[in-house]
């Protein structure tokens, strides 16, 4: 099956903009670094998950879907997108939160209420990923609202945290695409591309694109911001096998090209790290281009740390993807870090 075959809404404003960091570049002293701009998506604040939902609520919308229920943490940037893509596409939205209803919302939470969803749920406390007893509860709550919601007469549509990884695989082998072009026009070959790894499918999507547009020739770095390396290289690998049966490709992906760097995770998902904190402000004042702390600030502090330990000369081109995340600033605990100690 080609990608281009695949039903797909135009949901984002596509291509996204890349963007040379040549202030960055000089300070480190490495290879010329490149921002792939998925923050600017043009929906809802933008964001990496975008991309997949163009598939997913294609999927949605071919099913006569009025509703779409789906589940993430209280700053989950999915769920703050997915309210927007359905508000663009006239489809209610139910939000099933895996955590406490918070007093006073900020960051992502109050974009939530700002979009203003059908329904908010609120099961357990936080938690990520979604696994184990919550991530039952959540999914329960959601079954339990599909029901009343069918019995409504509504149809309901159910997206799981993050879209399903096929969804996910798309729309990044896809921006894999998009991005060979935009280097293509400037006479320049991309050595490796880094991209936090959450859910993961993301990062499969940019393995899967290297894969089926630069003949495995471009480097995938995904830098894990929640788990070990190994348990998500494993997931990835199952998500390409899947991908490879759907699409009935004849090549399968090298294991090798599943790159999972877990040493920039700090104490664990959502919690600043140093490092972190230095790749936000660096970026930030060298370049003026914002990231976020739970994902793209924790992806550039381990290019920043590989350029430093040699791993790419100045004749290397390497690129940060922006996933986008960017009202996690806006997070009273993220806020008190990174104003510690500045003026």
């Amino acid at each position: 099956m080609q990608l281009t075959n695949i039903p797909r809404l135009h949901l984002g404003e596509f291509p996204t903009p890349l963007q040379e960091l040549k202030n960055l570049a000089r300070e480190l002293g490495g290879p010329r670094i490149f921002v792939k701009r998925d923050d600017q998506t043009g929906l809802g604040l933008g964001g990496n998950k975008l991309r997949k939902l163009e598939y997913a609520l294609a999927e949605a919308t071919a099913q006569s879907a009025t509703v779409v229920i789906t589940v993430g943490g209280p700053q989950s940037n999915h769920l703050r997108l997915t309210t927007a893509a359905c508000n663009k596409l006239g489809l209610k939205t139910v939000l099933v939160i895996r955590g406490e209803s918070a007093g006073r919302p900020s960051g992502n939470l109050l974009i939530d209420h700002i979009l203003g969803p059908t329904e908010i749920h609120y099961v357990g406390a936080d938690g990520f990923p979604s696994k184990g007893e919550l991530d039952q509860v959540a999914d329960d709550k959601a079954d339990e609202i599909a029901a009343r919601l069918r019995a409504e007469g509504e149809v309901p549509y159910f997206i799981p945290n993050g879209c399903q990884a096929i969804h996910g695989s798309m729309g990044y082998a896809s921006c894999v695409l998009e991005l060979i072009g935009q280097f293509r026009d400037l006479q320049l070959a991309p050595t490796a591309v880094f991209s936090a790894i959450g859910t993961s499918s993301t990062y499969t999507g940019l393995v899967l694109g290297a894969h089926l547009f630069a003949q495995d020739q471009l480097a995938c770095v995904g830098i894990s911001v929640a788990n070990a390396s190994d348990a998500v290289s494993e997931r990835v690998l199952r998500q390409l096998d899947e991908a490879a049966s759907f699409f009935g490709l004849t090549t399968k992906v090298p294991r090798e090209a599943v790159v999972v760097l877990d040493q920039y995770v700090g104490d664990g998902y959502g919690i600043p790290t140093a490092a972190m904190r230095e790749a936000v402000l660096m970026t930030a004042r060298s370049e003026g281009v914002l990231l976020d702390p739970v994902y793209t600030g924790k992806a550039m502090s381990g290019l920043i740390d590989r350029v430093r330990a040699g791993d790419y000369s100045t004749d290397d081109v390497v690129v940060l993807l922006h996933t986008g995340g960017t009202p996690g600033l806006f997070v009273d605990a993220q806020i008190e870090m990174l104003l510690d100690g500045t003026s």
